[in-house]
């Protein structure tokens, strides 16, 4: 989806000579789909193939924790401690073989390069800003930026301040939905955002250094450690349609209705059997009858979690920022009793949530079971009409609780 982009400098023809200096550079075609997808062209002052040493390979383990009950989950999140960087300090909370959904909260800056070799990923900053440096050039991001980083990129974060992400890695391809591009990739008119909302590297600096770098690279669900003797960012120019971005959820356009409208009109991303969604601050329904909250449904082919970044969660008690809410296949969710009694009326909502829905199970961590409240399940439960968990302010009424 991403639009023609080029940095640096380029021969005017792919696949000729392309000197620097009079030094033949290394050309590298970088695409997807066995040459049929999308592509950029890097040129390189060496070959990407060039390795001085092969370090230790470390084998991905998940401690899956497989509850006793099948219910609804509340994970509070929030107090996790700092730890690693933005590789090392990966806490899988939930996966399946489509989507790996991670929680990162790094301490330490990283002192090496990074390249995902079997998934696209995209971080979701909750907290912080800083650059992306990578092949293509510097990346700027900030609170609320999704960075979206495709598969073959290698990178390093320049952190600015304390920085949490929720990290969403699949093994397919991370994509605007299709209903939302004509038949030539351009954003149409009905898109919740468009193509001045997409920004690519600002600025391609190329390294001519020589030394001792080390990249580690996923790959054969594991991390592969290299050691090589230039710098991995010693691309003169590249162009082409495959490269990192980033997108800000506060310029996701919120799609409203006369009465209320479904969580794919919240839809941001889509992924191989999982899309990602941005709940944002919106008006409301404007039917005189409408009830401005989600009605009960069944997610009886999906799973639905729901991460929580901002606003007023008091119409559910014990939500709050950072909490991670997942409702699985098989049994019903919705609003609390009482509540959707108490939104009539109501013009808007102020919340901001992301959320992935997945088409196959989610299974949990033993993080996961370390973050559950264990109560959860129980908060539609009521005893003489007065539900077991709820605050009476009906504000965030709209939010998939």
């Amino acid at each position: 989806m991403p639009t023609y982009q080029v940095r640096g400098d380029v021969p005017r023809k792919r696949h000729i000579q392309f000197r620097d200096n009079g030094s033949l550079l290394t050309e590298e075609v970088m695409g997807l789909e066995g040459f049929t997808g999308n592509e950029s062209i890097l040129y390189h002052l060496t070959s990407p193939c060039r390795i001085k040493e092969l370090g230790d390979f470390e084998a991905i383990k998940r401690e899956e924790w497989v509850p006793d009950a099948h219910a609804h989950r509340h994970f509070k999140t929030i107090g996790i401690e700092p730890e690693g960087d933005e590789i090392s300090g990966r806490k899988l909370l939930m996966w399946n073989n489509d989507v790996e959904i991670s929680l990162v909260r790094p301490s330490a800056s990283m002192d090496y390069f990074f390249r995902n070799g079997e998934g696209d990923e995209v971080y979701f900053v909750h907290e912080g800003s800083g650059t992306l440096h990578t092949t293509f050039g510097d990346l700027p991001y900030k609170e609320g930026d999704y960075v979206v980083i495709p598969r073959g990129t290698t990178y390093t974060f320049e952190p600015s301040g304390p920085q949490r992400y929720l990290l969403f890695e699949t093994p397919g391809l991370i994509e605007i939905p299709k209903r939302y591009r004509n038949q030539y990739g351009q954003l149409m008119e009905h898109a919740p955002f468009y193509h001045r909302d997409i920004h690519p590297p600002a600025e391609l600096q190329t390294f001519r250094e020589r030394g001792e770098f080390r990249l580690k690279i996923r790959v054969r669900d594991g991390y592969q450690d290299y050691e090589i003797d230039y710098h991995p960012f010693d691309v003169v120019g590249w162009d082409g349609y495959l490269y990192p971005w980033t997108f800000n959820i506060n310029d996701f356009e919120p799609i409203t209705g006369r009465i209320h409208m479904p969580p794919p009109s919240h839809q941001t991303f889509s992924g191989p059997n999982f899309v990602i969604c941005s709940f944002c601050p919106r008006k409301l329904d404007f039917d005189p009858m409408a009830i401005p909250i989600p009605y009960h449904h069944s997610n009886l082919q999906s799973e639905e979690m729901i991460y929580y970044v901002d606003g007023n969660f008091s119409s559910r008690k014990g939500i709050e920022v950072g909490s991670v809410t997942l409702h699985p296949s098989g049994i019903p969710h919705g609003p609390h009793p009482g509540l959707a009694e108490k939104s009539i009326g109501m013009a808007e909502t102020h919340e901001l949530a992301v959320m992935c829905d997945t088409f196959h199970p989610l299974k949990l961590t033993k993080l996961a079971k370390a973050l559950d409240d264990g109560q959860y399940a129980y908060s539609w439960y009521t005893e003489d009409g007065v539900p077991a968990s709820y605050d009476a302010d009906p504000a965030g009424a709209t939010s998939h609780f």
